[in-house]
């Protein structure tokens, strides 16, 4: 059986109608078990576990607030690290596979680039680099989750959206059907990825592993093919969107720098993640980033 933590967040729903589509055994909590008190997941497992044996757990709760956390640390180093850190130990305790997603915030957003060069994806053994406090504390739990618990597949993903929460998407049809004008920054790069997409990934490394095609555990990152600045994106959502009649007006989109639109974070500039390692791992092919946008808008239009 899984145990899904986080079921009721963008992704975690995702991965719940995913689950019940695939007539897949689970259980799902979200704030009604506190993943910082240790002694409530184990008795959590325990009850759950009865019946049927937790063989997987699945990570989907964090703080992701990211301005937020910089007047906030404490309580998200409590979600992203000690919470992943309480995960960890009791998968271990009670011999599960954990699946932990974490984000490209673990990186500056520099590409790895000596100077003068070009940028380029980031690989799983590149060095990290957080600039704020929501990158730095998901980059101590991903620590933690595989001290703690070494038989992890931690999934670091970027510009994640859906139709179950908050994200950049779901904001730009809304802004784009009130207003006549947005502004969109155009130097930050990076690769859009649909919740969906990662969800159906995540089940893939359970089923290859249940049917016995060895999965090394370890870090691996996912994200939509290509990549594009969040002002060509926005644009891209426009067009899908008057396409599907979600968006009912003209609206016109004006790209800015990052300094023009200030924050408390500085965001990545550059924030491709190299695929190469999860592709071989499960003999995939990822949909691209613009296919993927046009699937989900489909899902928005009924």
């Amino acid at each position: 059986m899984i145990w899904l933590i986080g079921n009721k967040g963008m992704l975690g729903t995702e991965i719940s109608l995913l689950l019940k589509k695939h007539d897949c055994a689970f259980t799902g909590t979200d704030r009604e078990i506190d993943i910082t008190d240790v002694k409530a997941l184990a008795e959590y497992a325990q009850n759950a576990g009865r019946d049927k044996k937790i063989t997987w757990i699945i990570n989907c709760a964090a703080y992701t607030a990211v301005d937020k956390a910089e007047d906030d640390e404490k309580n998200c180093r409590r979600l992203n690290q000690l919470g992943a850190a309480n995960i960890g130990e009791c998968a271990n305790r009670i011999k599960a596979k954990l699946i932990h997603v974490s984000t490209d915030y673990v990186f500056d957003g520099q590409g790895n680039a000596a100077s003068g060069e070009q940028p380029r994806p980031y690989r799983e053994d590149d060095r990290t680099n957080p600039t704020g406090v929501y990158g730095l504390t998901k980059l101590e739990g991903e620590l933690d989750v595989m001290k703690n618990n070494p038989d992890s597949f931690i999934i670091r993903t970027s510009w994640l959206y859906g139709k179950h929460g908050g994200n950049f998407v779901h904001t730009m049809l809304r802004l784009m059907n009130e207003r006549n004008e947005i502004n969109v920054v155009n130097d930050q790069r990076g690769s859009p990825t649909w919740a969906f997409d990662l969800a159906c990934v995540i089940l893939k490394i359970i089923k290859n592993s249940d049917n016995g095609k060895e999965i090394p555990c370890g870090i691996y990152h996912f994200s939509d093919e290509g990549n594009i600045s969040w002002f060509d994106f926005a644009k891209e959502i426009y067009i899908e969107g008057r396409m599907a009649g979600i968006i009912k007006k003209d609206c016109h989109i004006v790209p800015c720098s990052s300094a023009e639109y200030p924050a408390r974070v500085k965001r990545p500039a550059y924030s491709v993640l190299d695929k190469s390692k999860i592709k071989a791992a499960l003999q995939i092919d990822i949909p691209s980033w613009d296919k993927s946008l046009k699937e989900y808008i489909k899902t928005c239009a009924f």
